[in-house]
């Protein structure tokens, strides 16, 4: 079955880095465009970050533009996503996921991972 499993979350100063991978199991990875999203404390889910199947288009939402990086690895099945320039309303469960349709960037998911926690705090 399909398996997200995020990882590399942690507690970080304002101006820091992470670097969050998710390891994807379950499915053909490279046939499917892959997202980051987010839940603030409190708040509902927000899109991060896309990447198309192969990797050269990349799309950020506006708040983390210019400071998150998202790449994938699709021989080791592997999304990541790196982040720089941290800010306090970055402190979020982190979570990846697939597209609902191979070849296609829907923005609708079918499945995500647990998430891993995200805090930005001095």
């Amino acid at each position: 079955q399909v398996q997200l499993v995020e990882s590399g979350g942690g507690s970080v100063q304002p101006g820091g880095s992470l670097s969050l991978s998710c390891a994807a199991s379950g499915f053909t990875f490279s046939n499917y465009c892959m997202y980051w999203v987010r839940q603030p404390p409190g708040k509902g889910l927000e899109w991060v970050s896309a990447i198309s199947t192969a990797g050269g288009s990349t799309y950020y939402a506006d708040s983390v533009k210019c400071r998150f990086t998202i790449s994938r690895d699709n021989a080791k099945n592997t999304l990541y996503l790196q982040m720089n320039s941290l800010k306090s309303e970055d402190t979020a469960i982190y979570s990846c996921a697939k597209d609902s349709r191979p070849g296609l960037q829907t923005s609708k998911y079918d499945y995500w991972g647990q998430g891993t926690q995200v805090t930005v705090s001095s």
